[in-house]
């Protein structure tokens, strides 16, 4: 698994007004905002992220995924 490949699999099956993937190839960290996570608890978004991954999390292709999800409002005022 690659950042770009872990990216691109994020990306179709969420749309993100940003996303930063990166990592050492199995410990990944993803950092994104998008509007589905509007109304949506912690858990609810990481399961939605996850969701994106189907079998490879299962299978050990991404070992571990630190996901930081934010709301476009949340990401604008972390920005102020």
């Amino acid at each position: 698994m690659t950042a770009d490949l872990l990216k691109a699999l994020i990306a179709a099956g969420l749309p993100c007004e940003h996303l930063e993937v990166n990592g050492d190839g199995r410990h990944w960290y993803a950092t994104l905002v998008s509007a589905e996570f509007v109304g949506k608890r912690a858990i609810a978004r990481h399961q939605r992220v996850y969701a994106t991954l189907g079998d490879k999390m299962k299978t050990d292709e991404v070992h571990a995924l630190s996901i930081k999800a934010f709301t476009p409002d949340e990401w604008a005022a972390l920005k102020q």
